[in-house]
């Protein structure tokens, strides 16, 4: 085997001697000061079976210890992590990639063939600057729309934490707090992520992680393109707080001229308005679910026109929503009439009657003539049966002028004397 110590000059000059090992964000943890212990040829590789440099560390706080599980050489052959095997550019599985980029790399598993195809690839990668990826992936295209769709924008530290404690399950765990693994419930074992293997995943078979990315990946939802030709603006959402009206002309300054972009920075939106139909469109298809400013993905939709908006018919809107009446509301108000013969003075729908009301509007009196006090301000208008009851005088606008100058000197007021009037 390629592990023996023996006699075996050739198979010890290929094994492996490495100062930093190949891995991904996510595997590495967030803190950029780890202690990272390297074991000089401890493990065999579980793709090649060399013998290799292995690393062991830990990437953060409450997480497991992670270490090196293939060498660099298949790490560069499918440009995967060495811990979790998965794409270090987009961080998904291979399978998934490979798919994504039409790319069919069948990698020999017998041990002749095996040993044989990785020297030659060591060889390719020897001529080469090595940052780029070797073989049939080398020479697949840099970009495809279902994997910037699938990929993650942020590393996935979840991926980190300490498998679940068996003693805990089982209702045996006395460390506690102190225990280094979860006490959480295990999944179901039914579950096909719980059945994962690291040959499958690195040879794209049979992968249930791929299995279900790539499901998602054809129901995920697409940006129709509106009728109206006169729209030409579209909506970005989930800006935040750091992104930037630079930014974004950075971006989308090369599908086409931008007339204009507005920035809500209340609702962390922005619009942004091209001069032609044809580079809104373009500029959708190239940026729906798949724009990534700052590390943050951003949502991308069609806007709408003026007079579209609010828009409603019948109780429908314009996409399609049927909207309930309120009740307790008034009807709708008649149209103005065409011309003065269809005239109505019953603009709020109100029910015939037999004898309709006619107001009558009085002319103001001309000067010199009082008008009458208004109904409930003026003197009582009817007359009393007492026959010795004193009579009512006459309103104010009866009396002649001159005789009566204040209250006071009104003879029928109590307690006014006769003589003071010329009386006998």
């Amino acid at each position: 085997m390629a592990t023996s110590l023996g006699s075996n000059t050739y198979n010890r000059q290929n094994w492996e001697d490495s100062d930093f090992p190949i891995l991904c964000q996510t595997c590495l943890g967030e803190n950029p000061y780890i202690r990272m212990t390297k074991e000089k040829f401890g493990k065999e590789c579980k793709i090649c079976a060399r013998p290799f440099t292995v690393f062991r560390w830990c990437p953060g706080v409450r997480m497991r210890f992670k270490k090196t599980e293939v060498c660099q050489t298949c790490s560069k052959m499918k440009n995967v992590c060495q811990t979790c095997l998965l794409d270090l550019e987009y961080g998904l599985p291979i399978q998934v990639r490979d798919t994504g980029l039409s790319v069919k790399d069948e990698v020999p598993r017998s041990d002749v063939n095996k040993e044989y195809y990785t020297q030659n690839m060591e060889r390719e990668i020897a001529n080469s600057d090595g940052t780029r990826p070797v073989g049939l992936l080398g020479k697949a295209p840099s970009s495809s729309d279902m994997l910037l769709k699938l990929a993650r924008t942020t590393p996935y530290y979840k991926r980190n934490r300490p498998h679940i404690c068996s003693f805990w399950v089982k209702g045996e765990c006395k460390r506690g707090e102190e225990c280094p693994y979860r006490h959480e419930k295990p999944t179901d074992p039914d579950d096909p992520l719980a059945d994962q293997n690291i040959k499958d995943r690195y040879y794209g078979i049979n992968d249930p992680v791929a299995d279900k990315l790539l499901k998602r990946a054809s129901t995920m939802p697409r940006l129709d393109v509106p009728e109206d030709k006169s729209i030409t603006t579209l909506y970005i959402g989930g800006l935040g707080e750091n992104v930037t009206d630079s930014e974004l002309r950075n971006h989308f300054y090369q599908f086409g001229e931008i007339r204009t972009i507005t920035i809500v920075q209340r609702q962390q939106c922005a619009f942004i308005q091209f001069a032609t139909r044809q580079a809104a469109e373009t500029a959708a298809e190239k940026s729906f679910n798949k724009l990534i400013i700052n590390g943050r993905r951003l949502n991308v939709k069609w806007g709408r026109s003026q007079a579209a908006r609010g828009k409603e018919k019948d109780g429908v809107t314009e996409s399609g929503i049927h909207l309930e009446p309120v009740p307790g509301l008034p009807g709708a108000l008649p149209p103005p009439p065409v011309s003065d013969e269809d005239a109505s003075t019953n603009y709020f729908n109100l029910p015939p009657t037999t004898s309709p009301a006619v107001m009558n509007l009085g002319l103001p009196p001309p000067p010199g003539v009082a008008m009458p006090p208004p109904p409930g301000f003026g003197p009582p208008m009817f007359h009393t049966m007492d026959p010795m009851a004193p009579s009512m005088p006459p309103p104010m606008g009866m009396r002649p002028p001159g005789q009566v100058h204040y209250p006071s000197q009104d003879p029928q007021r109590m307690g006014a004397h006769a003589s003071r009037h010329g009386g006998p």
